[in-house]
């Protein structure tokens, strides 16, 4: 079928296809679209000039997302011209943190549907609504069932944000070709009770099925992606914390798939710790870690560094021996008879401590790694960061979690408290911070480095399976994007300005592991790099 099938308002109704003002005249005249636009051409520039000035004279964030996603549904080419013109301006406003505050309001901001809505109440007939999406090329699907938005909790429908936001995080941070791109919603219901009282939510209005019951549709849904997107990567995304990392260990050795929440998220914080290492002269392995959060993103992330420390020479064991990890009950040892299995190889034996003896954990443990995935803002408060400091030359604490009031301590904290001494970073953008004299950089440990390079590599292979070893490998990518002038101020992550580059380099290195490991579905080019570079979608109307 011709991409130019259609014409007249059947093209300006079309956002893959609509170039508003910028239609050449042998193109009005073949599409019928005389008349149905201003009589004149414009390039592609000139209309970001307007896009512009339209976002200037916006007064929050959250109308310049509503506006930029009112344009996605007018005009995907002008869209990622914007978003891709500025990344260090646009990338938080099309995703953390603005996406926070556009989830808890979805329903009341909702113009459009985008992507696709499979609600529970159509089990066994899952195949049929997958058809209904017109793309048959689907190359990346990614589904939430809102379980857990960010530092948020259960948002149900609402929750549909977030893939359409990391989809475009795709093609903006990596170039992901849009068109094979598919977000999704897997509608189980919500336990929220202040949506299930809104008459605006967009979700059922029933409360989440028993695990069984959920997990037996999400096979249905697996096994129709198979059948429905053949070569399709599923992305799982935002579930509850014990439903990431047992759905994923459920599926990750039969289909093509992935948890950014379980895998993203320790990848990028991999990175940062790679790079805490350069800046203080030491290998991975001669650190040690304390967590504050051991659900699906601590687990996941204390497995993803565990795997990197056996691959610098220690055994699991070992690797394991230098993790310690916090939850709401305290520290996870031995005698607790309260931990699902899969935080069982992270409690170690030890007394008992209470979730109020953190700062004491520190002083005892002495780790020179802290990492907050909580969701608690302020957790790392004074006591814990002079506590961090009394014990270590050179701090590294990464406050991860999102959005940014969630975040467990700001770097100005971290530097004020430490003495200048603490190489910081967030799960959000925090502007440069002055203390003594000396101008600090804070990174963002944000998953959007490595998901979406990833997924390009994915997607570019061909690849039948995703392992950690990818992630790993993409970590170690994006740390080296990272220069020694920016270390020395602080800098754990590269610059959001350089993030394409950043990505293209990152899904080369990941891809040839692809080949190495013989999960790819194509033959191995010459040049991956030269053949990633292909891949790159850039909007244009050429």
């Amino acid at each position: 079928m011709t991409h130019w099938m259609k014409t007249g308002r059947d093209v300006l109704l079309d956002p893959s296809l609509n170039r508003s003002t910028g239609f050449t005249e042998p193109q009005k005249q073949a599409l019928a679209l005389t008349g149905l636009v201003p009589d004149l051409v414009e390039t592609l520039d000139m209309q970001l000039r307007r896009v512009l000035s339209h976002l200037d004279h916006k007064t929050s964030d959250l109308e310049r997302y509503i506006y930029l996603t009112g344009l996605l549904d007018h005009n995907e080419t002008l869209f990622f011209k914007t978003i891709m013109s500025d990344p260090t301006r646009f990338l938080p406003i099309v995703y953390d943190p603005t996406i926070g505050e556009a989830c808890l309001k979805f329903g009341h901001i909702y113009r459009q549907p985008r992507g696709l809505y499979l609600s529970i109440e159509r089990k066994g007939k899952v195949r049929e609504v997958l058809r209904n999406w017109p793309e048959k090329d689907v190359r990346v699907l990614c589904v939430t069932n809102g379980g857990r938005i960010l530092g948020l909790g259960d948002l149900g429908a609402n929750g549909m944000g977030i893939p359409i936001g990391k989809l475009q995080l795709y093609t903006a941070a990596a170039g992901v070709p849009p068109r094979g791109l598919l977000p999704m919603l897997l509608d189980a219901g919500t336990n929220n009770e202040e949506l299930l009282n809104d008459p605006l939510y967009l979700g059922l209005r029933r409360k989440r099925p028993p695990t069984d019951e959920l997990y037996a549709f999400v096979d249905e849904f697996v096994e129709a992606v198979q059948e429905v997107f053949p070569g399709c990567c599923i992305h799982f995304e935002d579930w509850t914390g014990v439903d990431a990392v047992h759905l994923l260990a459920r599926y990750r050795d039969k289909v093509c798939c992935y948890n950014d929440d379980v895998q993203g998220t320790a990848g990028i914080t991999l990175a940062g710790m790679l790079n805490a290492c350069r800046a203080k002269g030491t290998k991975l392995r001669d650190e040690s870690f304390l967590f504050l959060g051991a659900g699906s993103a601590g687990i996941g992330l204390a497995d993803l560094l565990c795997a990197a420390l056996v691959e610098e020479g220690l055994t699991l064991e070992a690797a394991r021996a230098r993790v310690h990890l916090f939850d709401v009950a305290g520290l996870l040892e031995a005698s607790r008879t309260d931990l699902v299995d899969f935080q069982k190889p992270y409690a170690h034996p030890h007394a008992p401590m209470a979730r109020a003896d953190f700062a004491k954990a520190v002083l005892e443990l002495k780790p020179t790694t802290l990492i907050g995935v909580s969701t608690t803002g302020g957790a790392f408060d004074r006591e814990v960061v002079e506590a961090m400091a009394n014990v270590n030359e050179r701090p590294v604490i990464m406050a991860l979690s999102n959005p940014t009031e969630k975040a467990e301590c700001t770097p100005e904290q971290a530097y004020t408290w430490s003495g200048g001494r603490a190489l910081y970073a967030a799960g959000v953008q925090f502007d440069p911070v002055t203390y003594d004299g000396r101008t600090y950089l804070p990174g963002q440990a944000n998953n959007f480095y490595i998901f979406p390079a990833v997924g390009m590599a994915i997607v570019a292979t061909k690849a039948r399976r995703v392992t950690d070893r990818m992630f790993i490998r993409a970590a170690r990518a994006v740390a080296q994007r990272v220069t020694p002038d920016q270390l020395a101020h602080g800098l754990l992550y590269p610059l959001q300005a350089d993030i394409l580059e950043t990505e293209i380099k990152t899904a080369a290195s990941v891809a040839e592991l692809v080949f190495d490991d013989g999960l790819a579905g194509i033959d191995r080019p010459g040049d991956i790099e030269a053949f990633i570079r292909g891949q790159v979608y850039t909007p244009s109307y050429d």
